[in-house]
């Protein structure tokens, strides 16, 4: 499957409408990593979906200094920047020019492990932009790109190139490319059951007992802790 085809892809497609929520609970059920702590939706529309592009920054180094990078103009549509300025909250990696020209430019949003600024220009442009926070002062002459398109750290979380990441109002989440069919194939399959308790209970069955028809105490649970608690049992009949 070539690049442009799994992006095509109809199970790509349908995980578009997914929350994080949904997908932090898939990415538990297969016991991977993945829910950001820390960054939240700070301009623009709460929502984001695409695969990442890395960026990653480094204290300005005096005696051979860099710039905060010029990235922008390789990046293709849908595409999300990922900046890794190590979560720093004294200076930004991205302003107004840059969130005006990404929303030109039909990216997908932006994601810092870090501050931003000039967030007005980036609600003007429609443009998401998530973050620890806001603070005014540049980057410039303190921070410098360091790498592009190498393993970058969202609080402690792992971003290659790739990988899928999904925002909305509560955070960020992070599905590793190598895993992303599994993954967004059990969050969709996870919601149709929960609709299913959902609408069962507006019909009037006791909620508890629509949770138990549908299994729904167990539908995120990790294989890793169903064998662990059978194991427990298995030790527990033995004695």
């Amino acid at each position: 499957m070539t690049h442009d085809q799994f992006l095509q892809a109809d199970w790509f497609q349908q995980a578009r409408t997914l929350s994080t929520a949904e997908v932090s609970d898939a990415l538990d059920s297969l016991n991977l990593p993945g829910s950001v702590l820390g960054i939240r939706p700070i301009a623009g529309p709460a929502h984001l979906f695409g695969l990442a592009f890395t960026v990653r920054f480094a204290p300005i180094d005096r005696f051979n200094p860099g710039t905060v990078g010029d990235f922008i103009d390789t990046l293709t549509p849908g595409t999300v920047a990922v900046l890794d300025n190590s979560g720093r909250i004294d200076c930004t990696v991205w302003g107004g020019i840059l969130s005006r020209l990404a929303a030109h430019k039909k990216l997908g949003g932006t994601v810092i492990h870090g501050v931003c600024r000039d967030t007005a220009e980036a609600d003007q442009a429609g443009y998401p932009l998530f973050a620890n926070g806001r603070f005014m002062r540049t980057g410039k002459d303190r921070v410098q790109v360091e790498a592009y398109e190498q393993p970058v750290m969202l609080a402690d979380v792992r971003v290659c190139p790739g990988d899928l990441i999904v925002g909305d109002a509560d955070g960020i989440v992070v599905v590793p490319g190598l895993r992303m069919q599994e993954v967004l194939t059990r969050a969709l399959a996870t919601r149709e059951v929960e609709e299913k308790i959902l609408q069962a209970a507006l019909e009037g069955m006791p909620l508890n007992e629509a949770r138990k028809k549908f299994k729904y105490h167990t539908l995120q649970r990790s294989t890793s802790f169903e064998h662990l608690a059978s194991n427990d049992k298995y030790q527990g009949d033995k004695q």
